[in-house]
């Protein structure tokens, strides 16, 4: 029996759907956490404790770990990691989650192989893998199963939406494509780069207002954001700047242009805006900070005008109108009038689902604004943000569950 059925809707349909609501489920749907003992699995484990719609009830890593309680692999994580990490009293990195953030029903799981792993049981698969792993294993889950990823193996795929909840809601249309064009029932939803998040949240608006015509962005990125490579980068980046991270600015650069893309014939087709990436990894534990400036297409003959009808549109921006999803946040683009964000100050804003901007200033060179924005790279920017795209999806009727 099919259990997961991709809907079929239009364009036009897709945006009556963020006003015309699928109610909750009645009950919590079953989902399986894929790298589950990974540093993105203890942020999915996290996200999904207590979660109101969904019940994690399948956890999958490597083969070394299949048969262990999870319970008991997170904690040896967690001593590997502590002697390292503590060594950088400044930048210490708590990269695994303790028994309290999980759940004891959770932590009691027995950890699957996920290279042998049958989710056709379950409603959906959060694939925290590496990217390395995920391409092949998450077009196995898809065959049956929605899945919703942290991974880069289906970014690029032409085929394939880079979704992300609020902001390109009308891509979730191309789903459907995917999954008949591969002969899923299920399909894969990848979530962008962790720097890309926050620069498209804090964008929309603006694209929405006054359209795009270039970005520029630099990025002052946290050490969290490289994972377990975190922990040997505090020392190097200790009263430092690293001025450049591995193929970051171009994922930036293409990704960016994707989600404010149009689509044609079920393909994605990139924006036609210019963007340039600058990225760099700063002495700060968690949040990614970006300086931005945006070129806008609608000119306004007077700079100071334009600066408060920016801020108008963060402010009165709100994609979740008369929607309560479980994991938005009060406020979904925070706009500071007292200076810009700061990570030790700003970064755990609305449980570290908000979008902080600031610093908002008029560009005579560039033809618009520029600004600072601050994101959660371990939480929006990962699995918390992957959870959003979840609840949304169901939220609209774009997947459902048959049981």
């Amino acid at each position: 029996m099919t259990r997961i059925a991709v809907s079929r809707f239009g364009a036009a349909d897709l945006i009556a759907l963020r006003i015309a609501l699928v109610p909750a489920p009645s009950s919590r749907l079953p989902v399986a956490i894929v790298g589950a003992t990974g540093v993105a699995g203890g942020q999915a484990l996290v996200a999904l404790k207590d979660h109101p719609w969904f019940e994690v009830v399948r956890v999958g890593a490597s083969a070394t770990n299949a048969g262990r309680r999870l319970g008991d692999v997170l904690a040896s994580r967690r001593v590997e990691s502590s002697a390292a990490s503590r060594a950088n009293d400044e930048l210490a990195l708590d990269l695994w989650p303790d028994d309290d953030a999980v759940g004891a029903a959770t932590l009691d799981l027995v950890l699957e192989d996920a290279t042998t792993m049958d989710v056709s049981s379950v409603a959906v698969v959060f694939s925290m893998l590496p990217t390395s792993t995920a391409a092949e294993l998450e077009a196995r889950f898809a065959v049956t199963t929605p899945v919703f990823s942290t991974a880069a193996a289906f970014r690029d795929e032409p085929d394939t939406p880079l979704l992300m909840a609020g902001v390109n809601p009308i891509h979730s249309e191309l789903l459907e494509t995917q999954a008949r064009a591969r002969g899923w029932r299920g399909f894969v939803a990848p979530g962008p780069n962790c720097t890309t998040v926050g620069l498209a949240v804090s964008l929309a608006p603006l694209a929405t207002r006054f359209g795009i015509e270039a970005v520029h962005v630099t990025s002052m990125q946290a050490i969290s954001g490289a994972g377990m490579a975190g922990v040997a980068l505090a020392d190097a980046v200790r009263g430092n700047v690293l001025p450049f991270i591995a193929d970051e600015e171009a994922k930036v650069e293409r990704e960016l242009r994707k989600i404010f893309g149009g689509a044609y014939d079920g393909m994605t087709v990139p924006a036609r805006f210019g963007v340039s990436a600058t990225c760099t990894r700063v002495p700060v534990c968690d949040g990614h900070t970006l300086s931005v400036g945006v070129t806008l297409s609608a000119r306004r003959a007077d700079l100071d005008e334009l600066r408060l009808e920016a801020l108008e549109a963060w402010r009165d921006h709100n994609p979740w109108a008369r929607r309560k999803l479980p994991s938005l946040p009060e406020r979904w683009i925070d706009v500071l009038d007292d200076g810009g964000p700061e990570p030790r100050r700003d970064v755990t804003r609305g449980g570290g689902m908000t979008t902080v901007v600031g610093r908002v200033r008029t560009d005579p060179v560039l033809g618009g604004l520029k600004y600072v924005a601050l994101s959660h790279n371990t939480v929006l920017g990962a699995a918390g943000g992957s959870v959003l795209l979840a609840e949304d999806l169901l939220d609209r009727g774009v997947f459902t569950w048959a049981g």
